[in-house]
């Protein structure tokens, strides 16, 4: 990868994470001055995979066991429903959980 402004010959060294069906989930950018996190991309990828199996979204810096991000209940019945199953709620539309 050649990064635009930078140099004509400075590359940038750029990592991919693509799924199983050959779809691009990740992309980051990293000048040459900087270093890579293998530990970083390893957490996306597993991050990645959690949100795909379990339909949750995970928080910035999130590790496995940690709680994860519901989505939102569709309607007000079901919001009540949430709070007597073990959810932890900040406002309606906003809970979290353990796996």
């Amino acid at each position: 990868m050649i990064q635009p402004g930078a140099s004509d010959t400075a590359a940038v060294r750029a990592t991919f994470v693509i799924d199983p069906e050959g779809k691009l989930r990740a992309m980051l950018y990293y000048p040459m001055t900087n270093g890579r996190s293998v530990d970083e991309v390893f957490r996306l990828v597993q991050s990645l995979q959690t949100s795909d199996k379990h339909k949750v979204a995970t928080p910035e810096g999130w590790q496995p066991g940690d709680k994860v991000i519901v989505p939102p209940p569709a309607t007000a019945a079901a919001a009540e429903t949430r709070a007597g199953e073990g959810y932890e709620t900040t406002d309606w539309y906003f809970s979290t959980r353990s796996l």
